[in-house]
C-alpha cells in the first residue's frame, strides 16, 4: 500500500523528498505530496517507509 502525506500537517521540510528511493514525492502547491503509482514503500532499499521515518513530524507519512 502506498504512503501518503497529511498535507494540513506536512511543514514542506523537504526531508522525505531527499530520502524517497523512488522518486514518488514531489511539491505540490504547500506541501509535498506522493504519488501513489510511484511509491514502492522503500520495498528493496529499506525495511521501513523512509518518509515516515525522517518526517519531523510524527504521523504526516502515513499508508493511504
Amino acid at each position: 500500500m502506498p504512503y501518503r502525506i497529511v498535507t494540513p500537517q506536512c511543514t514542506a521540510c523537504g526531508a522525505c523528498e531527499i530520502e524517497c528511493p523512488s522518486s514518488a514525492i514531489g511539491f505540490a502547491g504547500e506541501a509535498y505530496s506522493i504519488d501513489p503509482a510511484l511509491c514502492t514503500e522503500c520495498a528493496g532499499h529499506f525495511e521501513s517507509p523512509q518518509c515516515a521515518s525522517v518526517c519531523p513530524v510524527p504521523k504526516t507519512c502515513v499508508p493511504a
